[in-house]
């Protein structure tokens, strides 16, 4: 056994955070070097497949990371991915100064624009289609195109009519992406009728009204149009059945359909190319919502699914009135009654129904009435 071997000394401190420091500053380098030389097409691929409020922290990152999101091969590679459910904007009852929210159900959140889409308009929301929303005045005169996430705002020409009455309006892509153009579509009692091209940036009338259809209309309009590929339906109420527009082809089409016994407020919408129908059924004093599926066979409406008894009891006795603000896979419902208001979210997929937290002003805590709204697909590329 050594005697006279010492034992092993201890390094000081100082050196070990040296040589740490060293091997980090070793590693961010080789991270910078990584991330310099990574290929932008992949970044764009990874961000396209991000939930939407991670691509807006991802946008305020720096400049370069922003244009990103604004290319064309963003734009494509969005649209190739499967997104999840469409969001809600919509209009509180304080509309006077264009109070808008937008509900992510994903994530049972509201968001609150901080600027007005039109701060010298009061506009509606009408229609929606590849992450667009239409938004028509309360006048019925003047058009806007807006994309609610990116707050980018384009105002439609003049329409040629000069004579302003209540129009039911309708949208719908020319291909699968905004980028391919929509059409804008709004139709008149009297059968008047245009149709906007934004590839052309014009109003025309292609299609007449046939001579056969009878007129007026009495179109529904608490019902909003729904779009199944080119073609729009619209709910009319004398006769009962729907109105069906192929804004490519200019073809018109009218279905005869009773509809169910004690129904009330209803509207269309529509899944998967499936025309359905929501409405509330009334019979002495206990009230429901109801779904149902237009059968193409024979041009009846089949029950699919109704509300839970358990939610439908709080109606028990209470004159009931619903708006349908989603028409597009997920609907989100406004059930109203004297000192009530109610939002509730059914998935035409899952046959869920689902209860909305009440929408609160991030400075206060009163309560927001929801006045109208759309569904609509959230696309950042997605251009007026």
């Amino acid at each position: 056994m050594e005697t006279n071997q010492s034992p092993p000394r201890k390094r000081p401190r100082r050196d070990k955070n040296r040589e740490k420091a060293s091997l980090l500053n070793s590693d961010e380098t080789m991270k910078l070097d990584i991330w310099r030389e990574f290929p932008e097409d992949l970044f764009e691929t990874v961000i396209a497949r991000l939930p939407v409020a991670a691509i807006f922290r991802f946008r305020s990152v720096c400049r370069k990371w922003c244009s990103l999101v604004g290319s064309d091969n963003f734009s494509q590679q969005y649209s190739e991915v499967p997104h999840g459910m469409p969001w809600f904007y919509t209009i509180t009852h304080e509309n006077a100064s264009n109070n808008v929210a937008m509900y992510d159900p994903s994530r049972k959140k509201w968001h609150h624009p901080s600027i007005p889409l039109a701060p010298a308009k009061i506009v509606i929301p009408v229609a929606s289609a590849g992450g667009l929303v239409c938004l028509l005045d309360l006048s019925h005169r003047n058009f806007y195109i807006c994309n609610p996430l990116t707050q980018s705002l384009k105002e439609i020409p003049p329409r040629s009519v000069q004579a302003w009455s209540r129009v039911s309006v309708g949208m719908a892509l020319n291909g699968t992406t905004s980028s391919e153009g929509y059409k804008v579509m709004w139709l008149r009692n009297d059968g008047n009728h245009e149709v906007y091209d934004s590839m052309q940036g014009m109003w025309s009338r292609p299609g007449d009204f046939p001579p056969s259809f009878k007129l007026p209309l009495a179109l529904n309009f608490r019902s909003q149009p729904v779009a199944v590929g080119s073609t729009l339906y619209f709910m009319c109420s004398e006769p009962e059945g729907v109105l069906s527009y192929d804004v490519s082809t200019g073809i018109w089409t009218q279905f005869i359909i009773p509809l169910p016994l004690h129904l009330t407020d209803h509207t269309l919408a529509e899944f998967q190319g499936r025309i359905m129908l929501v409405g509330l059924v009334c019979k002495n004093a206990a009230t429901c919502v109801c779904i149902w599926e237009l059968q193409r066979m024979t041009l009846l409406w089949k029950e699919v699914d109704r509300m839970p008894n358990v939610w439908c009891l709080e109606f028990y006795g209470k004159h009931m009135r619903m708006t349908c603000l989603g028409n597009s896979g997920l609907l989100m419902l406004s059930l109203k009654a004297k000192r009530m208001n109610r939002l509730v979210i059914y998935d035409l997929l899952n046959k869920e129904w689902q209860k909305v937290p009440d929408c609160m002003l991030p400075c206060s805590r009163k309560k927001q009435w929801i006045a109208c709204g759309t569904a609509f697909s959230p696309c950042p590329s997605a251009l007026p």
